[in-house]
């Protein structure tokens, strides 16, 4: 299975690969190459980054152990409920996950369902051994190279709500994730910090 997406991977780089190498060449029609591009590789997902609050400081006071075994208790937690809204994990790196949803609610679901679920799961533990997630989503057309990485604005934008603007518990989303999360009975809450490549952001109230 490993050996088989290796090679979709690669082949999906390798066509972006020429496809940019070509473009760079001196009277090369980009505009016709970049709507190549988008054809080969242009796909709607909803794009979720998350983060652990308080990691890096966590990691210098309690050392190497204690960062693997937080993360390998978060990928524990987490993977399943992942899974079980139809995400695919598309990175795992250090304390951060980048996960595709083909829609809104789901992505929306499974990050109310992580973050209820670590309450329950930080109960009992003493302050250092609590995972507390923050997480960042966003929706809209992305360049998806084989299951490997996506590439785009909203990338961004999720990327920069939830490795960098999130507290804690919280799951912040863009204005295109809001706008089309009003059929979910959701409430949510405007945010001042809005990051560059969305309208507006906000906090999902769960």
């Amino acid at each position: 299975m490993a050996f088989k997406r290796s090679i979709f991977a690669s082949a999906s780089e390798d066509r972006l690969e020429n496809l940019v190498l070509e473009r760079l060449k001196p009277g090369a029609d980009k505009e016709k190459i970049d709507a190549r591009i988008w054809d080969l590789f242009g796909e709607v997902w909803c794009i979720m980054f998350t983060d652990l609050s308080g990691f890096s400081r966590g990691v210098e006071k309690f050392g190497i152990i204690h960062f693997l075994q937080t993360i390998h208790e978060s990928e524990r937690v987490l993977v399943p409920i992942i899974e079980d809204h139809d995400g695919i994990l598309l990175k795992s790196e250090g304390d951060s996950f980048l996960v595709i949803f083909r829609n809104v609610g789901k992505g929306l679901q499974a990050a109310i369902r992580m973050q209820k679920e670590l309450l329950e799961y930080n109960k009992d533990k003493i302050p250092e051994e609590k995972i507390l997630l923050c997480v960042g989503l966003g929706y809209g057309k992305v360049l998806k190279i084989g299951d490997s990485d996506v590439f785009g604005s909203e990338v961004n934008t999720a990327s920069k709500l939830g490795e960098d603007t999130a507290e804690a518990g919280e799951i912040l989303i863009t204005q295109t994730v809001f706008d089309n999360a009003q059929d979910t009975g959701l409430k949510f809450e405007t945010i001042k910090d809005v990051p560059a490549g969305t309208n507006g952001a906000y906090k999902v109230l769960y």
